[in-house]
């Protein structure tokens, strides 16, 4: 098989240190790839470039998927989230995180295994704020009938075809009833194409109740922009952590795979990074072109990575985030001779 271009996007803070442990487990697996290397975020601009490069976008557009890592956003100031940015400019409108324990890792729960699908271009996230008057500012809630359709719509099919068999949906109708109530209608109205697939609607305050009470009665939960990004992050939890839970942002023809944690810029050059969450995020990626382009080889490159972090960690060998003792190079190392029995 040829080499695939694919879009490397380091990051800041710890970004650049686990995305070369990710690149050498990658090689390991005989992954053809070839990385077109560009930069966002602080480092973009430690370039003397935007935050978010044109030239970075551009190459996305153009070899239609990216794997990136962490990137700072300012709190409270400053520049537009790089990767609020990239999903509105690319209009990659489904955000999905599989959720699910891993062999080796402890956690309080053992039986959870979930997907959380999140609209990604609207909600409360879609920027729109203004001040009112002196002392009084005002945010937005947008939705539309064509985005709440979609995200819909991609929830079902994607529960279809991973064999999964219930869309839960976390909303506040009852209180933002156009708005939410947009969102229900026209899951509602996806819901009824699918018989195979059990449809919910749950009210988000119980869901969550309901959530950290069992979260193995969840299978794919279906959620606006503001909520899902809480809710993600909150079902990390179940499972140890985001530095154990991979991300997509998928759109038409586009994708873009990333590690969902922050840029840690405390820890950063240190080699202590658990890179494991944007390794798991580069096996989502290969199983993305595996499906959509027929790249078996990825397919194959996929399962064995996914099996050298189960026995690895199944072993104890984890960094020290997870209780353990590695390095974020002696992780991946620890893979990569994994990989060579496999």
């Amino acid at each position: 098989m040829s080499k695939r271009k694919i879009v490397l996007i380091p990051g800041d803070g710890i970004g650049p240190n686990i995305t070369a442990a990710v690149k050498k487990v990658l090689k390991a697996s005989g992954a053809e790839i070839e990385w077109v290397e560009r930069s966002a975020g602080l480092g973009a601009l430690d370039e003397g470039e935007d935050v978010l490069p044109q030239r970075t976008l551009d190459a996305i557009k153009e070899y239609k998927v990216a794997l990136k890592g962490p990137c700072t956003t300012p709190i409270g100031e400053g520049f537009i989230s790089v990767n609020v940015q990239l999903r509105k400019a690319l209009d990659l409108y489904a955000a999905v995180r599989p959720v699910r324990n891993l062999c080796g890792v402890k956690t309080r729960f053992t039986d959870v295994d979930l997907v959380i699908i999140r609209e990604n271009t609207e909600g409360l996230y879609s920027g729109v704020e203004n001040t009112v008057t002196p002392g009084v500012v005002m945010s937005m809630k947008v939705a539309t009938e064509k985005a709440c359709y979609r995200i819909s719509k991609w929830a079902f099919e994607y529960a279809r075809n991973r064999g999964r068999k219930k869309v839960t949906v976390f909303h506040k109708a009852n209180i933002m009833k156009l708005t939410d109530g947009l969102f229900i209608k026209k899951s509602r109205e996806v819901s009824g194409e699918y018989d195979d697939i059990e449809y919910e609607e749950i009210i988000i305050d119980a869901g969550c109740m309901k959530l950290v009470q069992d979260p193995g009665r969840f299978d794919v939960l279906l959620l606006e922009n503001l909520y899902g990004d809480l809710i993600s992050d909150l079902a990390a939890g179940f499972v140890g952590g985001l530095g154990v839970v991979p991300g997509a942002n998928i759109g038409v023809r586009k994708a873009v795979f990333e590690a969902v944690h922050g840029s840690a810029p405390d820890i950063a050059g240190r080699n202590i990074a658990n890179p494991l969450a944007l390794l798991m995020s580069a096996v989502m990626m290969l199983n993305y072109l595996a499906d959509t382009e027929g790249r078996e080889d990825f397919c194959a490159s996929a399962d064995r990575i996914k099996q050298a972090y189960n026995k690895v960690l199944e072993q104890g060998m984890s960094t020290l985030d997870l209780g353990g003792s590695l390095g974020t190079q002696e992780f991946a190392d620890a893979l990569v001779d994994r990989m060579r029995d496999i």
